[in-house]
């Protein structure tokens, strides 16, 4: 062993025995957290439960070895669950690995022209709707599993389909049956956190799933089982037929939204881990790292990868030095694949189902919501707009959705302007613009003009504005020339109130004109 240890650490410069020691303790906690979740996804998305596994694989033996964060651990994802099941439903199994191979190949791209960084500009509210969304639709779907059944193809669907979930539970035993092993298993998962730190060294989800197996293997209780198909059967490459449908206008708005979602929640990832760990991940090595792993398992027709939260963290809890750790995992889920594949078949997909409503809980910020609608209620909306949108249309649209809100409610808090009103001598009125006169504040702008006495002259002072839109310049002509027009001049000012109506550099400091309005942008300061 100290031998095996020597050659590792001689190939790995800094990596001494000792850390080599904790990165293979971390390694087997994360493989212990991943076996679950892998299979759990995989069940979820309906395909091949070794498909989630060999995700994990790619992520750990590939991704582990790549340049980006060294601590954070690649897999398949629940946040993604959602979005691979409509597509394998929509385009058939064997689409999924062109649609995964053609999402990595963009995230090369995307990282290749150091678009990561970019990535930090998405609206945090967006990301937490989405995977607020995510998590909704996940515990929606689930439940359905929970006691065997097939869950509907939509959002609304889920909803309206429980009241005959409940009378199916209530009438059918075999359904009662999975749904109690379901509820048990959500239930120790939900207690696990709080047992002592000793018993809790054991990851929840493997104790939830080793206790359901055995009851249900002890009692030979009558409920649906994992379906084991072999790790090489279900390798399933995409042809010449599957890469040619990427042409498809469908096929490839699902291929950008697997490529973006995966980025995204890939990066947030990366920063959270970072805060975990004080260091400091390079996001273009990172996005390149996930397209590499994503073009990988796209060749291998298996399913997209990202890098998950849950593992990461655990990775890190475990005391995990560097990156040789989440490549160690990736080797003993290869070894766990390849040597105990039927150890799955026995495995209860109610068992397994608990553990993903129980992952999609974690999801929906149910603790934070209340803090956000006091302190950032625009944000708290944006973030329940997202989520409720993916729940009933879907996931692409939800997030245009959400960032379509973020930009308007930025938009609208930026352009803010202030209007002061002065009385001059001789019955002038002073009306001053300074801020930013944009659309969106044009029924402010237009009120507090309107307002005014419609028989006496107006000058418009608009030199501390920032910035002035051409939205706003044509409504302020349009008002200048109607207000000119009702204000009938003095005899005096006739000859300056023929030029009233034209705009003029600095109306404010005009005084021989008693009717004159300026609405000439000043210099963009902003």
């Amino acid at each position: 062993m100290l031998t095996a240890l020597q050659r590792t650490t001689a190939k790995f410069p800094g990596l001494s025995p000792g850390t080599l020691r904790r990165d293979v303790l971390a390694s087997l906690v994360v493989f212990l957290v991943a076996v679950p979740l892998c299979v759990g996804v995989a069940v979820a998305s309906g395909v091949p439960a070794e498909l989630g596994l060999i995700t994990g694989i790619v992520g750990g033996i590939v991704v582990g070895c790549l340049p980006g964060s060294s601590f954070q651990v690649s897999g398949p994802a629940a946040g993604l669950t959602v979005l691979v099941h409509e597509a394998v439903q929509q385009f058939g199994l064997a689409a999924l690995g062109a649609i995964v191979l053609a999402a990595g190949l963009l995230q090369l791209a995307l990282g290749a022209l150091r678009c990561g960084r970019w990535f930090r500009a998405i609206s945090v509210a967006v990301v937490q709707g989405m995977l607020a969304g995510i998590g909704l639709i996940l515990i929606l779907g689930q439940v359905y599993a929970l006691a065997d059944a097939d869950q509907p193809g939509t959002g609304l669907a889920k909803i309206t389909g429980l009241p005959g979930l409940a009378a199916s539970i209530a009438t059918s035993p075999e359904a009662l049956t999975a749904f109690a092993v379901g509820v048990g298993t959500l239930g120790l998962l939900v207690l696990w956190p709080r047992l002592p730190a000793k018993v809790r060294l054991v990851p929840g989800p493997l104790v939830a799933i080793a206790v359901a197996t055995l009851v249900t293997a002890v009692f030979a209780l009558p409920i649906a089982k994992v379906e084991v198909h072999g790790l090489l059967a279900s390798i399933q490459p995409p042809g010449a037929g599957e890469l040619g449908g990427l042409a498809q206008l469908s096929v490839l708005g699902t291929v950008l939204a697997f490529a973006l979602i995966a980025s995204a929640e890939s990066l947030f990832s990366a920063a959270a881990v970072d805060r975990m760990t004080g260091a400091r991940t390079d996001y273009d090595k990172e996005l390149m790292a996930q397209g590499a792993g994503n073009t990988v398992c796209g060749l291998l027709g298996a399913l997209p990868m990202t890098a998950v939260i849950v593992r990461s963290a655990a990775n890190v809890q475990a005391g995990a030095r560097t990156k040789a750790s989440r490549v160690l995992h990736g080797v003993w889920l290869l070894v766990f694949a390849a040597l105990l594949p039927a150890a799955l078949g026995v495995v209860p997909l109610a068992a397994l189902a608990a553990v993903l409503v129980h992952a999609g809980a974690k999801l929906v910020p149910v603790r934070q919501l209340p803090q956000l609608w006091r302190e950032h209620r625009g944000e708290a909306v944006i973030l329940g707009v997202t989520a409720g949108a993916i729940v009933f249309t879907n996931m692409f649209e939800g997030v245009l959705l959400g960032l379509l809100l973020a930009v308007v409610k930025t938009a609208w808090e930026t352009s803010h302007v202030q209007i002061d009103v002065r009385e001059l001598t001789g019955g002038r009125t002073l009306v001053a613009l300074s801020g930013n006169a944009t659309f969106l504040r044009l029924p402010k702008i237009l009120d507090a003009l309107e307002a005014l006495p419609g028989d006496r002259p107006v000058e418009l002072d608009l030199t501390d504005l920032r910035h002035l839109d051409h939205a706003c310049r044509t409504a302020l002509d349009g008002w200048t020339a109607q207000h000119n027009g009702a204000v009938a001049p003095a005899p005096e000012d006739r000859p300056a109130a023929a030029t009233a109506g034209r705009p003029t550099a600095t109306a404010a400091a005009s005084t021989s004109a008693s009717a004159s309005a300026s609405t000439e942008a000043p210099p963009h300061r902003g």
